[in-house]
């Protein structure tokens, strides 16, 4: 396919635009992208900075987010093998967004917290 001829509809059942979407609406990929805007930073650093992780899903997300083109990962042959994850371009581009995005959330938490229990009060 041509992608550079096709208009590409996120509302559109089939557009692949969906997939980024699930990508960098998930929470992992959110905290990851916010941790590494910084610069390189190794495997277990990048667990610490980012507390109820598991290893499973941070290992899952980094794969996912190295496989869209949006996280580059390093490996220096040396013993034991040494592995850096940093964003690449397209990454970089996503950290003004989703600095947005948390600053919403942190600033509209209590009014969701509020609406949440009025809900659960009907």
């Amino acid at each position: 396919m041509d992608t550079k001829k096709y208009k590409w509809d996120v509302y559109s059942e089939n557009c692949p635009t969906r997939l980024v979407l699930d990508r960098i609406g998930d929470k992992w990929t959110v905290l990851i992208v916010g941790r590494l805007k910084t610069g390189a930073i190794r495997f277990n650093e990048l667990k610490r900075l980012i507390p109820g992780i598991t290893q499973k899903m941070l290992t899952q997300t980094l794969k996912a987010l190295e496989r869209d083109g949006i996280v580059k990962r390093k490996i220096y042959p040396v013993i034991p093998p040494k592995v850096e994850y940093s964003l690449t371009k397209s990454g970089k581009s996503l950290i003004m967004l989703l600095n947005q995005l948390g600053e919403w959330a942190q600033n509209n938490i209590e009014a969701i917290l509020m609406a949440q229990q009025n809900y659960a009060k009907k």
